[in-house]
């Protein structure tokens, strides 16, 4: 008995994994446009996913899952968006499930808030050295600030308000 709930467990995790990575590449192939570019909403999967799973679970979404994106869509910032959005999503995940266990709300919003920063700052390093240039990094930095926001936000709301958490939780912790 042990065994079956054990091999469900892992059949659930990294089919959950699989699909909010999959969510991550299909929502990294198109963006809003914007004065200057395109504001994307992959960061919404990213948060929500980083709440539910566990810090490596987390880290292959948002970053494995940006790496691919970037490289079927756009590869140039791929090697920025593997180590930021992974870091991002890890630390999301680490604030979710191991500080504050008894205020997940909390917990997770100070998580989304730290990601959300890691994100702008990963991303403004990351194009300085990709592009090379300044100027156009400022220029797209307000983008990179509300694409944090809105990911924050609208991961939050989903999770919390929609009730993905809840529901995520009794698919985990469901009998065979």
């Amino acid at each position: 008995m042990i065994q079956t709930q054990s091999k469900k467990m892992t059949t659930i995790r990294l089919t959950a994994t699989a699909i909010f990575m999959a969510m991550n590449i299909a929502l990294s192939s198109f963006g809003v446009p914007v004065p200057g570019g395109h504001l994307y909403l992959c960061d919404v999967v990213i948060c929500l996913a980083a709440i539910l799973l566990n810090p490596f679970e987390a880290f292959v979404v948002g970053g494995v899952g940006s790496f691919l994106g970037d490289l079927l869509f756009y590869p140039a910032p791929m090697f920025v968006s593997l180590v930021t959005h992974g870091l991002q999503a890890a630390v999301i995940s680490l604030f979710s499930h191991k500080v504050l266990k008894n205020k997940p709300v909390l917990a997770s919003g100070i998580g989304v808030t730290i990601g959300a920063v890691i994100m702008v700052v990963g991303y403004t390093l990351g194009k300085i050295y990709v592009y090379s240039t300044f100027e156009y990094v400022m220029v797209k930095l307000p983008y990179e600030i509300a694409q944090g926001a809105v990911g924050a936000v609208f991961g939050m709301l989903l999770c919390w308000r929609c009730g993905i958490h809840k529901l995520f939780n009794h698919m985990i912790n469901s009998k065979v």
